[in-house]
């Protein structure tokens, strides 16, 4: 990979614990590269939010990989998550306090049967407790201030949604039925009718959706209430759970650790879409914001790439190529 010993560029994937927020995190990587004696000025930031009760994959951006973390917030993502069901609470995960109870458990044949009717284009109302602002306020500020919360419903699309599967999403996990308790296989006609407290899912799903609302309309689609007590991200955008560091991996970089051990060159990010190579004359006049002419690609956005440095990410349209972000890498040796 492009290495950037003195101005690091490029990402670090943190496999982000139960209780950091964040913010926290992003403050945990400027630590380290400090104390790893890189300075106070290197940008920081990170590809989407991850609730403190959250965990799993979380892209921090540094250096001019920061001005991808935008694209990053719009890419799709996957999670795991385990809906309890019997109890809905105000906040829709285990944090809150409960506000409805069911002593209604549903069959997995009802949860295999609805889960269709979550797939694709839907509407959600976000959670009252979220961070989308009303009149200039966070909706959480709101809400725990015991004022009423009217979210409007959003259209979001998910993508896929089935039973738990490894992140690979190649073998379906028997830990939540199968093999830990015995139970049959929910998708097979010919199992016995088994109530379920609880199930875990994997969805696939596009920028702006609340698996805490996903799971609280799943539940009430099979007439009950519930709520989210575990949720792991799998993916953000092109960056999974195999790429990603523990908290004690990233503190080892601020001890001595070689950063180029974890940190993953700026590219990494734009690995879903094509690139685009530019003779030295090109990357000049691209380096200067200049539309690029006569290309025989297809319409689309590329990364635009000098040897192997990235140049810009530019949208091609009719043979022409013009530059959305341009990085400034041009001092490095290629």
């Amino acid at each position: 990979m492009t290495q950037y010993p003195s101005n690091p560029h490029g990402w670090i994937i943190l496999d982000k614990p139960v209780g950091l927020g964040s913010t926290q995190a992003v403050a945990a990587v400027k630590r380290n590269l400090r104390q790893a004696g890189y300075g106070k000025k290197v940008k920081v930031g990170h590809g989407g939010t991850l609730d403190p009760l959250a965990e799993g994959v979380l892209p921090i951006a540094i250096g001019e990989a920061t001005k991808l973390c935008g694209r990053m917030l719009d890419a799709s993502k996957i999670y795991a998550f385990t809906i309890q069901f019997g109890v809905e609470t105000d906040t829709l995960d285990a944090e809150g306090e409960p506000i409805a109870r069911s002593d209604h458990f549903p069959p997995f044949a009802a949860i295999a049967g609805v889960l269709p009717h979550f797939t694709g284009g839907i509407e959600q109302v976000p959670p009252a407790f979220s961070a989308l602002k009303i009149d200039g306020r966070r909706a959480y500020d709101l809400a725990r201030a015991g004022e009423e919360v009217e979210l409007k419903t959003r259209k979001v699309t998910i993508h896929s949604l089935d039973f738990a599967f490894s992140h690979e999403g190649e073998e379906r996990l028997q830990s939540s039925f199968a093999e830990s308790t015995g139970r049959p296989d929910p998708l097979d006609p010919s199992a016995p009718l088994e109530l379920a407290d609880s199930v875990t899912l994997v969805a696939h799903v596009s920028k702006g959706t609340y698996i805490r609302s996903l799971a609280r309309d799943i539940a009430h689609a099979l007439g009950t209430v519930g709520h989210v007590t575990m949720l792991r991200r799998l993916k953000a955008g092109p960056f999974s759970l195999d790429q990603a560091i523990s908290l004690d991996k990233l503190n080892e970089v601020g001890k001595g650790a070689a950063l180029e051990d974890v940190i993953l060159p700026l590219e990494a990010g734009l690995d879903d879409i094509p690139a685009l190579t530019l003779d030295p004359d090109a990357a000049k006049a691209v380096r200067q914001g200049r539309v690029i002419s006569g290309l025989p690609q297809d319409d689309g956005l590329y990364w635009a790439k000098s040897g192997s440095v990235p140049v810009a990410l530019m949208e091609l349209s009719g043979g022409e190529a013009r530059v959305v972000r341009g990085f400034n890498l041009s001092d490095v040796a290629e």
